[in-house]
């Protein structure tokens, strides 16, 4: 331009382009900061350095970014004290705590329940559970599954037979819980989110162990998919074809542990039934060997384990 300002009524003509191309490119001009009014009663430009049009425009993408950056300060002063206080919580944490009593097992499953994210592991031993244990379990049990949590447990099978323990799973199972049943040799624990396992002492079922160890947590979880993979599914409705095969697969479980030559409390115990009911069983199976005695019945097992006939076990005693 020869003129120091100009106004858009005297644009000059430039060859190859229409008037509405002149007017289209001075628009083009004043938005990019390079003409800058001088007069706004005669609606008069002048030419701007370049530098300063750059600076212009690029203002507000500046304190945008500033403003984003001030927020991004903010929230990491915020943050980070909470992280690293979380940290040194954790980092002071033992990897492995006593819980002496019950009370002190059911303040540490409510608090470790409450903050589980992902999944909560539990293997239960022992047949039906109490009510009182059931109930207080429930409160718990829900909150979790209410807000996501998954849930898988294992049971004996002869808790199939247990009223309340049956309740219990028919209420859970409808809230996403996943239930399965398993004969005998598997621990007493729960896993919350992979990081924490409470397992029952040895000798004390009234205490527990919290194991926050790595390796030993991974090596717990490990071992209940391996339980949960052999396992069945928990029937609510036990109709006589299901019990007659968990009375089945119970009586296979206690012939094992005859032929271990294990003793009929232990049998009991790890079977998860009274000692009378276990003794019951045993009766049953040595009338059916034709056994006249535990050592008896003890030899006739381990005779049919190495030469087994049928799939049903032997049967010395004449009867079909």
């Amino acid at each position: 331009m020869e003129h120091a300002d100009v106004c858009r009524d005297e644009l000059p003509q430039v060859e190859g382009m229409g008037a509405e191309d002149i007017a289209a490119a001075f628009r083009g001009l004043v938005e990019r900061r390079l003409l800058l009014p001088v007069s706004a009663e005669n609606k008069r430009y002048a030419a701007a350095s370049p530098d300063a049009a750059v600076e212009a425009l690029i203002r507000p993408v500046v304190q945008q970014a500033r403003r984003v950056q001030d927020a991004a300060d903010r929230l990491r002063r915020e943050l980070v004290p909470v992280y690293e206080s979380a940290l040194e919580r954790r980092l002071r944490q033992p990897l492995f705590e006593e819980l002496p009593d019950v009370a002190s097992v059911r303040r540490a499953l409510d608090r470790f329940a409450a903050e589980a994210e992902r999944e909560v592991l539990t293997s239960q031993p022992g047949g039906g559970r109490k009510e009182e244990v059931l109930r207080e379990a429930m409160d718990r049990t829900e909150a979790m599954l209410q807000r996501g949590v998954r849930m898988r447990t294992l049971y004996q099978h002869t808790a199939q037979y247990n009223p309340g323990t049956t309740a219990y799973v028919d209420i859970v199972s409808g809230l996403g819980a996943e239930v399965r049943t398993l004969g005998e040799g598997f621990m007493r624990m729960i896993a919350f989110d992979g990081e924490i396992v409470v397992i029952e002492q040895k000798d004390n079922p009234k205490a527990a162990l919290v194991v926050r160890e790595p390796s030993v947590v991974a090596f717990a979880v490990a071992a209940f998919e391996l339980m949960w993979l052999q396992a069945d599914p928990f029937p609510v409705n036990l109709g006589r074809a299901q019990a007659i095969q968990v009375s089945d697969k119970t009586k296979e479980d206690i012939i094992r542990l005859l032929v271990q030559g294990e003793s009929d409390k232990v049998i009991a115990r790890r079977m998860g039934m009274t000692v009378r009911t276990c003794q019951r069983h045993i009766a049953k199976i040595m009338e059916r060997i034709g056994a006249r005695s535990r050592v008896h019945a003890g030899y006739l097992l381990r005779e049919y384990e190495g030469n087994p006939g049928t799939s049903d076990g032997p049967d010395r005693s004449g009867n079909d």
